[in-house]
């Protein structure tokens, strides 16, 4: 467990625990078993190239809490996936679910692997393998994972279909985030940037603002950064800045989302769109908006740019955005953070709605998936806001208070075995 500690979103997540022990006077044993993971594994993924070569990828799965119920969270594919990064993302799970009331603990996984330099087979043999060497520790009620960075509905189906084929049945509910013929929720692709918007929603209520005044950047155009961007203009919020990790484009009179949803889907890039000037990430993060939505990767506002935002509220669509030395520059300017476990848990949420639907297979309707989204996260956000206000704290201690507590009764109602 040595090797946890080098990572920043790690010790983020312990310092931001601590803190919020301190706020609801944590037992220290219960604060002590929540620092580390229950278990992590490490697999060699080797896989064979197009050229007919083997390179050996790395694999993780980390297994934070199970105290509320099976593990759950995604599998990313980046360059940049480490033990350390993982376990931290693990720790995030267990608190989202906790949060917002899910019968869930906290879980991820990755690989260490561009995922675009590889080949469709390449990526479908590198998942197939992975999945083989962690299937021993995954399933319905043990733990099921979902879509992140760099993996898709296709990479939950390849996984679902290896998990089956070797188990020798069809098992949908072993990963959620897949697509409908297999088992797949209606709602759940826009799931986490539609709770996002609803977040920022209940925001503006809370502070007298109009979403339909409001300026809009989002930084990353993923799947959480481009439904955060077609919902909240359904909602008439003004979105004036966009980027993925090549760059990003700018129109102080408002993008056209939908041409540019279609025009992002059928090339992949900004690139030839009208009407608009190009910008760097950078630039995007300094804009001076109302919201901020970093809707990527973790970390990328910190100590070297936090200054530089202008935005007044930030909402964290991506896990661990903003790094806690970041943070405490943002609270004395008076910014206003909607924290990630709560902002971004619009996934989590449907993904257990698909699990729910698979295990029972009877499924609802996209209406009815939102409408219960909704039905989940506002009670989630006024406890917060409320718990903020109560004890004049920044929201993301609130909201780790808030989740930590109701851990820390279920751990204490379980017990510690063996005594």
């Amino acid at each position: 467990m040595e090797q946890l500690i080098g990572n920043e979103l790690y010790q983020n997540v312990v310092a931001n625990l601590e803190a919020a022990g301190k706020v609801i006077n944590i037992d220290p044993n219960i604060l002590e078993r929540l620092k580390k993971p229950k278990r992590a594994i490490i697999v060699s993924v080797p896989v064979r190239m197009d050229d007919h070569s083997v390179k050996v990828f790395t694999g993780y799965r980390v297994q934070h809490n199970q105290t509320l119920g099976p593990w759950k969270g995604g599998i990313r594919y980046h360059e940049s996936v480490t033990l350390s990064e993982v376990a931290g993302l693990a720790m995030l799970m267990t608190f989202k679910n906790s949060l917002v009331q899910l019968p869930l603990g906290g879980a991820k996984g990755g690989i260490t692997v561009d995922p675009t330099k590889l080949s469709r087979t390449e990526k479908q043999n590198m998942t197939r393998r992975y999945t083989s060497e962690i299937s021993n520790f995954i399933g319905p009620e043990i733990d099921v994972p979902a879509p992140d960075v760099g993996t898709d509905a296709q990479t939950m189906a390849w996984i679902m279909d290896t998990y089956s084929q070797e188990k020798g049945y069809a098992v949908p509910a072993v990963v959620t985030g897949k697509p409908l013929e297999i088992g797949g929720s209606l709602g759940r692709e826009g799931a986490t940037g539609r709770g996002a918007i609803y977040c920022m929603e209940e925001m503006c209520n809370k502070v007298g603002l109009k979403v339909s005044n409001l300026t809009v950047a989002i930084q990353g155009f993923g799947n959480v950064g481009t439904f955060a961007a077609q919902c909240g203009n359904e909602l008439g919020a003004k979105v004036i800045a966009v980027s993925d990790v090549s760059g990003g484009i700018y129109n102080q009179k408002g993008l056209d989302i939908q041409k540019l949803l279609a025009h992002y889907k059928a090339k992949r890039t900004f690139e030839g769109f009208e009407g608009c000037e190009r910008i760097t990430n950078e630039d995007l993060l300094a804009m001076k908006v109302d919201v901020l939505i970093p809707a990527a990767l973790d970390g990328v506002i910190n100590k070297t740019n936090a200054n530089a935002v202008q935005a007044k509220y930030i909402v964290e669509g991506a896990n661990g955005p903003i790094s806690n030395e970041a943070e405490e520059i943002l609270n004395k300017k008076g910014v206003l953070i909607v924290p990630d476990i709560l902002a971004n848990s619009g996934g989590v949420i449907v993904s257990y709605f698909e699990w729910v639907q698979d295990m029972s297979s009877y499924f609802w309707s996209e209406e009815e998936v939102n409408q219960k989204l909704r039905q989940m996260m506002v009670p989630a956000f006024n406890h917060v806001w409320k718990l903020k206000e109560e004890k004049q704290i920044p929201m993301r201690l609130a909201a780790m208070a808030a989740s930590v507590a109701r851990l820390q009764k279920a751990m204490l109602l379980r017990g510690l075995y063996p005594r």
